[in-house]
């Protein structure tokens, strides 16, 4: 127990210093969007691919996203994802209108989850710095709307060594980018060795930058065919970097429960690292998409509930 502990305490004071750096470089802003309400103990937000059924199949208005999770879901923060307005990065109008529509609902941008721009740890060095580069947009249009952070992946190829290596040199690169707009580059454990989290939490170590963080997805710990990272050990090993968290969720119980993760454990994970921002409700299961993000909800609540009255 004592080892645990020690360990918990060195990565947390580790994680303190990081907090405190990035005031300094990468300024005040992210910190604000960063840090809801200790009282709370974290806020709840709405991943967009928890939709992405409505958007994909039924064509339904990126722009109506906030008015979708205030209205139908009571959730006041929202996270983005780029492939439902690929096309939109750099429409001054279009982003426009998504920003007022949620500043006049009162919910926060919280940042733009980003797929399909390249792998930032690509071998080949021409593509890697494509890679990096197809990401400012991106970065650009989160300083816009007034998120704090893009998402990416860490995709490589290669050994595990060097997959570390060059998935380091493409996210500092971008990173350096991001600072210039005071928009933090996160990393979500998505598969491969970022799944990893000895392996992602060495790549952030590598990076050595305070505005380079993780995004630990409780769901997200597959690292091939059938298998998987412990997924426990994995967002202990990704908390002390994380400036967000990703509550995936695909069945429930008869008492409400998640039946891949136990959140009764994992919250408490997420909480002994100081971490009280945002937690956002990403629903992938089968069923009907409202169901499981009203599921997700409810089980964040009754828990944050449970453990503010420690």
């Amino acid at each position: 127990m004592s080892n645990r502990l020690s360990r918990r305490h060195f990565l947390s004071a580790t994680a303190g210093l990081f907090a405190a750096s990035a005031a300094t470089s990468v300024g005040s802003t992210l910190l604000a969007a960063d840090a809801p309400a200790k009282s709370q103990l974290f806020k709840i937000s709405l991943a967009q691919w928890s939709l992405h059924r409505r958007f994909f199949n039924d064509k339904a208005d990126p722009r109506e996203f906030a008015a979708m999770a205030r209205n139908e879901f009571g959730i006041e923060g929202i996270e983005y994802v780029n492939q439902f307005f690929k096309d939109k990065a750099k429409d001054q109008v279009y982003l426009g209108e998504l920003k007022k529509r949620a500043d006049d609902l009162g919910v926060t941008s919280v940042l733009i989850m980003c797929d399909g721009e390249g792998a930032l740890g690509d071998p080949d060095d021409a593509k890697r710095t494509q890679a990096v580069e197809n990401h400012y947009k991106w970065v650009e249009a989160a300083r816009f709307l007034g998120c704090h952070a893009i998402r990416v992946n860490a995709q490589s190829s290669g050994t595990y060594w060097e997959q570390m290596k060059l998935a380091a040199d493409g996210l500092r690169r971008l990173t350096e980018f991001g600072a210039q707009h005071q928009i933090s580059v996160i990393v979500e454990n998505h598969g491969g060795l970022s799944s990893n989290g000895t392996w992602l939490s060495s790549v952030i170590h590598t990076v050595n930058n305070p505005g380079c963080g993780t995004l630990p997805d409780f769901g997200n710990f597959k690292v091939a065919n059938n298998v998987w990272y412990d997924r426990y050990k994995g967002t202990e090993e990704l908390m002390p970097f994380a400036k967000g968290v990703s509550a995936k969720s695909h069945e429930f119980d008869a008492d409400g429960n998640e039946t891949k993760t136990d959140y009764r454990k994992m919250i408490p994970i997420v909480l002994s690292y100081g971490y009280h921002g945002w937690i956002g409700v990403e629903y992938e299961g089968k069923t009907s998409e409202p169901e499981g993000i009203k599921a997700t909800k409810k089980l964040l609540e009754t828990v944050r509930a449970e453990l503010s009255q420690t």
